[in-house]
Parts: structure tokens; C-alpha cells; sequence
């Protein structure tokens, strides 16, 4: 089987590894896999290769930059494998949904990864030896799952009352395509901010509404503070269209309703906001995990996955890669974050299978698809700190919002 569109062939009633998910974790924990000489495997996806990313706004780019630096043992950012690269690829630094799934799209080929696309998963059941995966188009007993399902597919509405028929950020298809001249976000942090750009450079006002001040956090973790990227991009926004983007601090919207033609947001204490356009939703991503909620340990409302190997701490030989990947406190939701354990996945696995792995996993410890020492991933400070910058006039939610006009 091929990296193509495999829907009307027959899916294998046994397989020794299922990865659910044919996105950059599926398609890099494969490959790392076939490295090992482990070709006992196949990936499903209810779309196909790099469907979340083909499905991203006109405008959306991939924050970290690409760059082709591998012949210096420094992989490209957002490369999947130790020897690809989007930048090279595709040449460009920061690319597009369409372009990225493209690259998606390249690996998968390249490394014959085999993918059945159109393949639903619609029950996942432990049995005494292996798992049981109901899919669309049959039933798979594999002895491995690895979940590598991502985000983008399952926006999260932020259990705001009244939000029935309004867009989530993810679901806008190409912002120029938004009527009206004033616009509300709900969600400060990257695909809020991201949003706010989009509509300002097309002469919109925006009102930016959040509960904290994202914008203003500088925290050593880049996946708790806005990236250099949009950092640059709200700059530039804010020479060309000053004023166009209004930032709320405190804003903790609980419901919207319509007012005629207009619409009322309100926090839990009735402070209400009117604009005269459907506010756009920008509160996040549920993630994939719901059919496998059942199999795993989970403390705060997060999954737990051991430090070990990423696997289930309740339910042997199931793994995640992904961006809702965390330990000790730090988010592995970046590509070049999650693919740090690409080669850990691969290596428990051929260890459970009797498979050798150190010559094979060589290049992906070598190129930081292999890292063990956590510590590096929560420990870590610059040495020089950080230079302060303006930041952007923030208003009050609470203090500063005009009684609505009934």
C-alpha cells in the first residue's frame, strides 16, 4: 500500500501497529518506525494526509520558521523526519496549510508510509492481547495503537451559552471574505491575535476579548506566550492601522445573544459588549482523545502519558504522539516539540517487538527526535533576558465597555 487514496481497498483484519491520525505526528511516528524495519503497520485517517491543514484559513501560516539547516545536524523546525525539509521542499519559511500538507503529502510517499484515508474510527476496545479498532470500513485487531490524532478538527466553543451558528476561527475559509466593518474575538492568545491581524489589514476595528493578556506574557515556554511571528505581524499592524485592534483584558464571556440585527456579548457579571457583527470564536481546540478518554489516567482535565515511552499509564501498549502531549507542566503542541519523542515511541515498541533500533533510531537521536532528559524541556532558561517592549493600550473588560443600546 501507497501514501494515496486507498478507500476502496480492503483494510487488514490484523495488523501489528495502527496509528490513527496521517498528520505530521502519524506520519513521523511511522517513519521512525520503518526505520526500525517495522513494516507491520498502517495509518487511518477520516480524511487523508494533511486534511487539518488543507482545511486551515487562506491566510493562516505555520509560526515557527522553516529553514534548511539539516546538513548541520540542525533539522528544519517544522520537519517531521531527520531528513526532509519544508524549507527545502517547498521554499518558502513560513508556509500555508495547502503548502505544508503538501510536504505531508511528500514524506508520506517518499518513505512509502501505508495510509488508508477515508477511514473512520468509530469504537477502540482493549482486549487481553492488543486492541480491537472499529473503523467505517471494518474492524482491526492490531497489537500497538498509537494515538496521533491532532486539534484543528475539533474546535472548542468555550461552553459559551448562545453560540449556536457562529463561526469558530478554524472554520473561517479566507477572512477577506467577512462582511461589516467592526468585528468581535473571543480568545486573546494565537489563533485570536491571528484572526484580530487578519481583519485589521482589511480595515476592520477589531475588539480583542480576553480573560488574561496573552500579548503581554513573556514566559520562557513559547508555547505560553505569542511567537516572534505575531509578535512581528501586530507590529506591523499597529504602524499601519493603529488603533484597529482593541484589546480587553478580563473578559470572560459566558453568552452572546442577538439584538435585531447586532449582538450582545456579556461576562458573568452582565457587562455587555454590542457589535454589529456575528463575534468570531477563538477559545481553543478539544482535541481527539474522546474515543479513548475511557484508557487513560488523567489529572486537571489533562491526559497523562508516562515519561517513559508516551503511553497510557492504565492501558498497556497504547501511545499518543501530538500537540496535546505534556510533562511536568510543559506543552509539547509545536511540531519541533512532539517530534521529540517520535524516536521514543519507535524504540519501546521495537523493544517490545525484539527488534534492534540504536543503529536504526541513530539519525533521529542525533537530530533531537529522540530526547529522553525532560529536564531540557522545563528547565530551560536564556541566559541573557529578554528586552521589554511597548505593549499595546489593554482596556478593561469590566471598566470600559459602553451599556449596550437596547
Amino acid at each position: 500500500m501507497s501514501a494515496t487514496d486507498l478507500s476502496d481497498s480492503k483494510l487488514p483484519t490484523v495488523i501489528g501497529i495502527l496509528i490513527v491520525g496521517a498528520g505530521p505526528a502519524g506520519l513521523g511516528v511511522a517513519q521512525a518506525l520503518l526505520a526500525c524495519g517495522i513494516e507491520d503497520l498502517l495509518v487511518v485517517d477520516r480524511k487523508g494526509v494533511g486534511a487539518s491543514f488543507e482545511a486551515w484559513p487562506q491566510q493562516m501560516q505555520l509560526l515557527t520558521p522553516s529553514f534548511h539547516s539539516n546538513p548541520y545536524q540542525q533539522p528544519d523546525l517544522n520537519a517531521i523526519t531527520p531528513d526532509t525539509s519544508p524549507a527545502d521542499y517547498l521554499g518558502t519559511q513560513h508556509p500555508c496549510g495547502t503548502q505544508y500538507a503538501s510536504y505531508l503529502r511528500g514524506v508520506a510517499e517518499h518513505y512509502h508510509i501505508p495510509v488508508e484515508s477515508w477511514t473512520t474510527v468509530l469504537e477502540v476496545q482493549k482486549l487481553l492481547e492488543g486492541w480491537l479498532v472499529t473503523t467505517s470500513r471494518g474492524i482491526v485487531h492490531c497489537q500497538f495503537l498509537i494515538w496521533a490524532g491532532g486539534e484543528f478538527q475539533f474546535p472548542e466553543r468555550g461552553r459559551i451559552a448562545g453560540t449556536e451558528g457562529l463561526s469558530h476561527a478554524s472554520e473561517v475559509a479566507d477572512w477577506t471574505t467577512l462582511d461589516g466593518v467592526e468585528h468581535a474575538v473571543i480568545g486573546g492568545y494565537e489563533s485570536g491575535v491571528d484572526a484580530a491581524i487578519n481583519l485589521a489589514k482589511q480595515g476592520k476595528t477589531v475588539h480583542l476579548l480576553s480573560r488574561g493578556e496573552p500579548w503581554h506574557t513573556n514566559d520562557p515556554d513559547p508555547s505560553k506566550a505569542l511567537s516572534p511571528r505575531t509578535r512581528d505581524r501586530l507590529r506591523e499592524v499597529f504602524v499601519q492601522r493603529p488603533g484597529s485592534i482593541r484589546f480587553y483584558k478580563n473578559a470572560d464571556i459566558v453568552r452572546v445573544e442577538k439584538l435585531r440585527d447586532d449582538y450582545l456579548l456579556f461576562d458573568a457579571e452582565d457587562t455587555p459588549l454590542q457589535v454589529s457583527t456575528p463575534p468570531i470564536l477563538a477559545t481553543g481546540f478539544k482535541g481527539s482523545l474522546g474515543l479513548i478518554a475511557g484508557y487513560l489516567e488523567w489529572e486537571a482535565g489533562r491526559p497523562v502519558f508516562s515519561e517513559a515511552s508516551d503511553e497510557s499509564t492504565v492501558a498497556e501498549n497504547l501511545f499518543y504522539c501530538g500537540p496535546l502531549l505534556r510533562h511536568r507542566g510543559s506543552m509539547f503542541c509545536f511540531i519541533y516539540k512532539f517530534r521529540a519523542r517520535f524516536g521514543i515511541v519507535a524504540r519501546t515498541i521495537a523493544e517490545r517487538m525484539g527488534v534492534v533500533w540504536r543503529k536504526p533510531l541513530a539519525r533521529h537521536a542525533a537530530c533531537g527526535f529522540m530526547i529522553e532528559d525532560l529536564s531540557c524541556c522545563t528547565d530551560c532558561q536564556c541566559a541573557v533576558a529578554a528586552v521589554g517592549e511597548d505593549p499595546p493600550e489593554v482596556r478593561d473588560f469590566k471598566g470600559s465597555v459602553l451599556p449596550a443600546v437596547c
